[in-house]
């Protein structure tokens, strides 16, 4: 079956699968040290559309996945300078929680990687994972940051 015949509703879910996943494949990576080639494998292997509660969920779309790893690894030197301009004046990246980390890094790299989906797009998707793994204050705070890092990584 070629994307075309797939309803709308499961490509999205798709896709909403592969961003979750790259956000636990980068905090996988900066806990562990693991390279983004073994991290991708592995992922690609038996994780790859499993959920936060550890239950399987929509089968990820690998491509996506793959290019939003590939993209933070990539540009990861401006992508964590373009959040350290956008954090409080004095703030370390390590301040910020891990999985905060991943989702800030994961959303910028889809940024850079995906111009052709504009910034409402990317930026809704990753609020969404924000509410998932933080409260309110939390999630509002991803929601600011991301929408000043697309301003800023597409101009």
């Amino acid at each position: 079956m070629n994307e075309q015949n797939i309803p709308f509703e499961v490509t999205r879910a798709r896709r909403a699968g592969a961003r979750l996943a790259a956000v636990q494949a980068l905090y996988e990576m900066e806990q562990t040290g693991k390279s983004a080639k073994a991290t991708v494998r592995a992922f690609m292997e038996d994780r790859l559309g499993i959920g936060p509660d550890e239950q399987p969920v929509e089968e990820a779309d690998p491509d996506l996945f793959k290019s939003i790893v590939l993209s933070v690894v990539d540009h990861q030197a401006a992508i964590d300078q373009a959040i350290l301009a956008r954090l409080a004046k004095g703030w370390k990246l390590t301040r910020l929680d891990a999985t905060m980390r991943a989702l800030l890094r994961a959303g910028s790299g889809e940024f850079i990687a995906h111009t052709h989906l504009s910034n409402a797009i990317i930026l809704d998707e990753y609020v969404s994972l924000a509410h998932d793994f933080f409260e309110e204050q939390e999630a509002k705070f991803a929601n600011a940051v991301l929408d000043n890092l697309a301003k800023d990584l597409r101009q």
